[in-house]
């Protein structure tokens, strides 16, 4: 009877990836739809002078981050608790990014928190106006300067029993932060061609003390919202949701409608213009 283990993915290539189990770690041929940060069963060959095994089942997930290709969905990394956004006043990260990124967290069965990063800069008001409305939100919002590892003893301290990954634009700062937490570089591969050595990256699991997990998961940068309805948009967006509900009428487009509550909040300024508008944006688009 050949001798069967349950691991979780901590690095996933093409083909292959590698599980870590109560033995150690194993190389293992990746089947469909793994992903690193996955649970598995896994049997272990033993006649192998390497340590290789064979993953016979994916465990059920906690959660999944995946995102449109075609008709399809792509997977990237399983069983996160927390999606850390960074955002920047250089360069500047637009609302659009932040509410994209909240919306597909919440819809993934992950918590969202800001990271702002880069507090070394000084910032306008239309920046800090900016972090201030996920405040008002009741959204977790950490300051910090992965550069200059200035607060970063906060971030630490919120990161612990929780599964992590980071997500920014390009200059986020997104590999600096993951760095100086990890402590080490981020894992690539060099593929070599005749144009010269070429870098290509690793979905990783790193674990940390004080059962600290960050996922490095590349590609996870640009995502839409195509496959959500609208009633699964205006969902994510709590406060505009919880409005609707004293609208006039049922079917109410939150835009011209009699009777719109909504309309009234964002006059009022209960609701930001900017979450209302990138609401009708991702809604109607």
């Amino acid at each position: 009877m050949k001798k069967v283990q349950t691991g979780q993915v901590i690095e996933f290539y093409s083909n292959s990836c590698l599980v870590k189990t109560k033995s150690g770690k194993l190389n293992c041929l990746a089947i469909k739809n793994i992903v690193v940060g996955d649970y598995v069963e896994v049997e272990i060959i033993q006649d192998s002078k390497k340590h290789l095994g064979n993953i016979i089942k994916i465990n059920n997930r906690s959660s999944v981050l995946s995102k449109k290709n075609g008709n399809k969905d792509k997977l990237f990394a399983a069983n996160i608790t927390h999606v850390g956004i960074l955002v920047t006043p250089e360069p500047k990260t637009s609302s659009e990014f932040i509410d994209k990124w909240i919306l597909k967290s919440i819809f993934s069965g992950i918590e969202p928190f800001i990271i702002n990063n880069k507090i070394d800069i000084n910032s306008d008001d239309e920046y800090m106006n900016k972090l201030s409305v996920y405040r008002d939100i009741d959204m977790k919002v950490i300051n910090c300067s992965a550069k200059f590892e200035d607060n970063l003893e906060e971030l630490q301290k919120f990161l612990e029993n929780k599964c992590v990954l980071f997500v920014g634009n390009s200059g986020a700062g997104k590999s600096t932060l993951s760095s100086k937490i990890i402590g080490q570089k981020l894992k690539t591969n060099e593929l070599s061609n005749n144009q010269g050595v070429h870098t290509t990256s690793v979905s990783s699991l790193y674990e940390l003390p004080n059962n600290i997990k960050i996922i490095d998961s590349p590609g996870m940068r640009d995502i839409e919202l195509i496959e959500y309805s609208k009633d699964e948009l205006i969902s994510g967006f709590v406060e505009i949701h919880e409005s609707s509900k004293r609208c006039k009428y049922n079917d109410c487009n939150h835009i011209n409608n009699d009777g719109c509550n909504v309309i009234k909040d964002v006059i009022n300024g209960v609701i930001s213009k900017s979450r209302y508008n990138n609401f009708i944006k991702f809604r109607d688009n």
